[in-house]
This record gives C-alpha cells, sequence and structure tokens, in this order.
C-alpha cells in the first residue's frame, strides 16, 4: 500500500468509526499533535480520543497531497443531523510504511467574522 493509500484508508475508518482498525495505519511509537489545542497523543490515545469525541459524523476528503514521505490532507468532518461541519488539514509523516508523526490543525466552519462583513472584504466561496 502507498503513502496515499493508507491515507484513503484511515480516513475511511476514521469515516465508518472502525476504531480496532485504526492503530494498523500507524507505527507503535507515533505521535500525533494538535496543534490549535496544544495537546500531544499516543496512538491509543488518539483512537479514544476520537472513540470518545461526541456525535456522529460524516468525513470527506477534499484534497490529498503526496511529498516524498509525507501526505497532506484537507477532510471536512460533518456532524450527522446537525448543522456543524470542521475542517481539518492533517501532516502525515511515514517511516517503514507506517505513520511516525502526525500534526493536525483544526477549524470549525462558519461565516465570516462580522467585522469583515461589515467592511465588505472578501465574498463567500461557497453559499451558506
Amino acid at each position: 500500500m502507498n503513502y496515499q493509500e493508507c491515507i484513503i484508508g484511515l480516513w475511511n475508518d476514521m469515516d465508518k468509526q472502525n476504531w480496532s482498525n485504526i492503530s494498523k495505519y500507524f507505527d507503535d511509537e507515533a505521535i500525533i499533535n494538535w496543534n490549535n489545542t496544544n495537546e500531544r497523543f499516543n496512538v491509543q490515545e488518539f483512537i479514544r480520543v476520537n472513540e470518545e469525541y461526541p456525535g456522529d459524523w460524516n468525513i470527506r476528503i477534499e484534497r490529498l497531497e503526496c511529498i516524498d514521505s509525507l501526505v497532506i490532507s484537507v477532510v471536512k468532518v460533518q456532524l450527522k443531523n446537525e448543522d456543524i461541519s470542521f475542517h481539518a488539514t492533517s501532516f502525515f509523516e511515514f517511516n517503514n510504511e507506517k505513520i511516525k508523526v502526525l500534526n493536525e490543525y483544526w477549524g470549525d466552519d462558519g461565516k465570516a467574522p462580522q467585522w469583515r462583513i461589515e467592511k465588505q472584504i472578501g465574498r463567500p466561496i461557497t453559499p451558506i
């Protein structure tokens, strides 16, 4: 399996919430960083925090780039039956065919801040 296929498989298992499959993608000593909240997890903690995360969601890959042993993904995470969604940009570093380091950056989806709306700076990418 190449690196890109590995990340597609990981996101598919995350989408289906197949928690028992997640560890196979990671090196035993992998570190996972959620930089927005200054949190670091080992693989088991990463699985647990996702398993415990409230709600049920769908994950859709929007972009996937591979540069040598680095894969960058952008996914949209949509909570089922709710109008709440997030985007995650993830940097996966591989060693020996497994994810060794994951740095993830999460952002809430929503409208632009009121001050930019009032100043009419920018425009929506897609209708909200």
